[in-house]
């Protein structure tokens, strides 16, 4: 069987203004790989359809653009251009125009109109889906699968892939809002009666994880990512690296207000009472809270009763007592009775100190009530009643952020695969990363390109139908 595919260029005005044979093949069927057209053969298609598409587009474009104060400028010549596109590489040429001589300028003498066009020689298309893929695995693997399923020349150059990902990342980091970080910032509590009803609560839960540091490959740094959940609306990410970012309350407020958050919101921080993210949660909006999370909290009374089960078989006494007094401490804290807990816990520390017993490990066990104590006296502001909480179906937990850290960091950044970082590119990165893994990575390079957005068939059906 012969095949042989034509394209045909249909101007504005309905006239044809193009033919080219894009394809002449012959198939021959015998066996299952040879129905339809092959990768190899798909890939050629669609690189030449893409070859005399764009240079039929930008041949109509410069004939618009060739005056400057309705005069035709003069043309100087050409240079090439590469424009990488979605399916395949299209080489162009670009023209010079002489600027017409006027008094008092001294800018250059030509112009290059095709710059105007594609200033960055690369099509949005092709620069989001490089940036998703490398959000979601290594460099070298984006550049491998997009070569072999598009008609592109990236094939293993990680390093093309890299850089257009950054920079993606880079004009994500220019719109951050400038110098605000809170709701009350520059504004008049007044105004927030004003507000419309917000719809609900937002829950965010803050936690860090760390990545090989590759400055000092002895050592680690620490990212900081997080997940918002609103009654109504759809989760997103948040991420930086601690210390690189200097006003991270200002990324939190940017992610915020992307989400349609109000400064008269109930918004809830959960985190484990780190300092880093809980001076983050600090004084956001007027009607924020931080919110210890419980399960830190049982995690460190679980070390503490494993410690009391030991001493039980040295002091069965001792041991006992120390376990009905962590049992005490536990319920108060789950009721929210922060001041008994606190009182608990000295009384816990001074019957362990008097304590003499032989048990081996007793000098941990007196350095993790230690811990303990300085850990619940600073986080006492975020003790809230558990019970009463859990009872109304709010959320008291941050297990779902220590899913978001394990989506995040250990999914892509790979620590023990003995990936290396720099505190740069982990940042930059976290930035596409975070927009890829709730879906809001096209919208916002819908909102760059806003052609991006458009549905050729829905618009023709529309035309038709009107």
């Amino acid at each position: 069987m012969q095949v042989r595919i034509v394209m045909e260029l249909i101007g504005d005005d309905g006239e044809e203004i193009g033919r080219e044979i894009v394809a002449d093949m012959t198939k021959v069927t015998t066996c299952a790989e040879d129905l339809g057209l092959s990768l190899t053969e798909g890939k050629a298609l669609l690189a030449r359809l893409q070859q005399k598409m764009v240079e039929t587009q930008v041949e109509l474009w410069l004939m618009e653009n060739r005056k400057t104060d309705g005069r035709r400028l003069r043309h100087k010549g050409y240079y090439p251009v590469t424009f990488h596109t979605l399916f395949g590489d299209v080489r162009l040429r670009s023209p010079r125009y002489a600027l017409p001589k006027s008094e008092g300028r001294n800018g250059p003498g030509t112009v290059s109109p095709l710059r105007q066009l594609i200033p960055d020689h690369v099509a949005p298309e092709r620069l989001y889906l490089e940036t998703r893929w490398a959000s979601l695995v290594p460099y070298a693997a984006a550049a491998e699968l997009l070569a072999d399923v598009l008609p592109i020349d990236c094939g293993t150059n990680a390093t093309t892939v890299r850089q257009h990902a950054l920079k993606t990342a880079a004009r994500i980091e220019r719109e951050l809002t400038e110098e605000r970080v809170s709701f009350m910032q520059d504004s008049c509590p007044r105004d927030w009666m004003n507000l419309p009803i917000p719809d609900g609560r937002i829950v965010i839960g803050l936690d860090g994880g760390y990545v090989r540091d590759r400055a000092d490959r002895k050592k680690n740094f620490e990212l900081i990512v997080g997940r918002s959940l609103p009654e109504d609306g759809e989760p997103r990410y948040i991420g930086f690296v601690h210390g690189y970012d200097r006003k991270p309350q200002r990324r939190i407020l940017d992610h915020l207000k992307k989400q349609g958050v109000q400064a008269n919101q109930d918004i809830t921080f959960i985190t484990d009472g780190g300092e880093e993210v809980r001076s983050l949660a600090e004084m956001i909006a007027p009607a924020s809270e931080h919110v210890l999370d419980w399960f830190h909290i049982t995690m460190r009374i679980t070390v503490l009763r494993q410690f009391a089960q030991g001493l039980r078989h040295h002091d069965n006494n001792a041991g006992n007592g120390m376990l009905n007094m962590l049992s005490r401490i536990k319920w108060y804290l789950w009721h929210g009775n922060s001041y008994r807990a606190r009182e608990e816990i000295d009384w816990l520390l001074d019957d362990a100190e008097a304590t003499e017993t032989d048990y081996p490990n007793m000098r941990k066990f007196l350095t993790a009530i230690g811990e303990f104590r300085s850990y619940i006296g600073t986080n006492h502001a975020s003790l809230i009643n558990y019970g009463e909480r859990y009872r109304s179906g709010e959320r008291i937990s941050s297990a779902f952020v220590e899913a978001t850290v394990n989506a995040v960091v250990s999914k892509r950044f790979a620590k023990k695969q003995q990936m290396q970082w720099s505190r740069t590119g982990a940042h930059l990165l976290l930035q596409t990363r975070t927009q890829t893994l709730d879906g809001s990575l096209r919208s916002t390079f819908e909102k760059w390109y806003p052609g991006m957005a458009n549905d050729n068939h829905r618009r023709l059906g529309n035309r038709a139908a009107a």
